[in-house]
């Protein structure tokens, strides 16, 4: 199995991204693998008297991105997810495209660890959840 980046190959600025498209699916799907049934992401009539007017997609589906990124990509495989700071700024809801960014800032090879600063926006452009990770890269490759 190919690992991903260990931290030698690993640059600041260094960044990788990965998009979806968020359907009514995703959200019931993550409703129910949560448990987070809050009505303001399950019921059209509830939802449209709070704040956003509609239903909204959960935060937390549109941060999963984030760990789509971290683990598959920059570092990818074999990295682990230490921890994560988030902000959520604006909605998302169905038939939203997000993109997940991630971009290496900092490198600290004495602890085999990395931040990268991580963003989401929607097809518009417009930032809808920021934040930073730290992660734990692969370790590198030995010879056989």
């Amino acid at each position: 199995m190919d690992m991903g980046y260990s931290i030698d190959r690993l640059s600041i600025g260094q960044k990788a991204s990965f998009a979806k498209t968020i359907t009514e699916t995703d959200i019931c799907l993550f409703a129910g693998v949560s448990g987070d049934i809050n009505p303001a992401h399950l019921n059209e009539q509830y939802a449209s008297q709070t704040f956003f007017k509609g239903r909204i997609a959960h935060g937390m589906l549109s941060a999963s991105l984030i760990s789509a990124v971290l683990g598959v990509q920059l570092p990818g495989t074999g990295t682990i997810y230490l921890g994560q700071d988030l902000k959520f700024l604006a909605p998302v809801r169905a038939g939203d495209t997000i993109t997940a960014t991630a971009e290496v800032s900092e490198l600290h090879p004495e602890k085999n660890t990395a931040v990268l600063r991580t963003t989401c926006v929607n097809q518009e452009g417009v930032r809808v959840v920021e934040g930073w990770a730290r992660v734990k890269p692969p370790l590198p490759e030995q010879p056989a």
